[in-house]
């Protein structure tokens, strides 16, 4: 079906009409009543649901006009024929034998309009009026499956942009692992043999200087590596996050409570890698914003669901603030959940704390792995 040329308001655009009815009389008068207006037009006329279907088959058609009762069927059975098709043309009913209440009921069922014979004069506008209303369906039907479309590709990006950077991370830490580190143990070990070897208690004064800059160069690196992927998330979730939350208590002096429903789970390396993220990121958060004076953690995985609930007392925030455009942290978690079919909840209050829940189906697969073993 091509777009109704009257929903463009040009004249001079060739409308093509569909006109099914029985009376050849009626007919040539629906003819002259739509040469009055000022149209361009090719009318076909058809006389049988056979006539109908060859037509629509063979004719791209702008509108469709059709008598109510026609000898052995309805217009409601060209009806059925034509609305299995999403891009059918708007269908208006032109009858002198039809009630109001099935004019009602008809326009219910999705035909478009209904124009008494004994009114004709009302024709062209009728027209006009239900191209226009199909036209501006149509366009918005094709916005909404472009946006869906683009939103699409959006979401195969992120996950792309995700895997990508998951990756790379894993890259660093192993060449922080296999190449820096080694390099610095080594240069330890020769600091500490110049140390027990020198005979000058300056050099030996400096090597140990030296040493102890090393060590902080190596607790360094190692913090590094943790962060870009921690070796502990090989023991699994339970205990990378129990590590998480021991590093956060270390470095804020804030208890974390934390309790797991199991010692341990059996969780893909895709969802493992989505929780230990969402909970870096939401213990992050914490000791950026919150000042609180406690945070719990809870994790679960009981019932065909792994839950992962980080809350604090803390002061709370603006949930508007998220709705900011540059509140990328908490989009960035957001959308790695749905990379493993799950969804992220945050509740909070100004000074009564939040809290941050993500939520996976455990039936579902997940064809992002986010592997980031060293």
């Amino acid at each position: 079906m091509i777009a109704s040329p009257m929903a463009r308001h040009d004249p001079e655009q060739r409308l093509s009409i569909l006109h099914l009815e029985d009376s050849l009389a009626d007919h040539r008068l629906t003819v002259m009543t739509l040469r009055r207006a000022p149209l361009v037009f090719d009318i076909h006329h058809a006389d049988s649901l056979e006539a109908f279907q060859t037509l629509m088959a063979h004719h791209p058609i702008d509108v469709i006009l059709a008598d109510y009762q026609l000898p052995g069927f309805t217009a409601m059975d060209a009806w059925q024929l034509i609305v299995q098709n999403p891009n059918h043309p708007p269908f208006i009913l032109l009858s002198g034998a039809i009630g109001e209440k099935a004019a009602v009921d008809a326009i219910r069922l999705g035909i478009a309009d209904y124009v008494l014979k004994d009114d004709m004069a009302r024709l062209p506008h009728v027209m006009q009026r239900a191209c226009e209303v199909h036209e501006s369906r149509r366009l918005r039907e094709q916005a909404v499956q472009e946006l869906a479309a683009s939103q699409k590709r959006l979401a195969e990006l992120t996950e792309h942009l995700q895997s990508s950077i998951e990756q790379e991370r894993a890259a660093i830490a192993r060449e922080i692992h296999d190449d820096i580190g080694g390099a610095l143990t080594a240069i330890r070990f020769d600091l500490a043999w110049i140390g027990r070897h020198s005979t000058q208690e300056g050099v030996r004064d400096h090597a140990q200087a030296a040493t102890n800059m090393l060590q902080h160069a190596i607790g360094a690196s190692q913090r590094i590596m943790m962060n870009l992927r921690p070796p502990i998330l090989d023991q699994g979730l339970v205990a990378a996050v129990q590590w998480l939350a021991e590093d956060f208590e270390r470095r804020t002096n804030v208890p974390v409570k934390m309790v797991a429903s199991a010692p341990s789970m059996p969780l893909s390396d895709a969802v493992q890698l989505v929780a230990y993220r969402t909970a870096q990121e939401a213990l992050t958060n914490i000791s950026k914003y919150a000042a609180p004076t406690q945070v719990r953690i809870d994790l679960s995985d009981s019932e065909g669901m792994l839950t992962l609930e980080v809350a604090d007392n803390g002061q709370g925030l603006d949930m508007r603030a998220l709705e900011k455009p540059k509140a990328f942290g908490i989009k960035g978690l957001q959308e790695r959940a749905r990379m493993v079919d799950g969804w992220l909840d945050i509740s909070s209050r100004p000074g009564q704390g939040t809290s941050l829940i993500l939520s996976v189906p455990l039936v579902s697969t997940h064809p992002f792995t986010g592997d980031e073993r060293t």
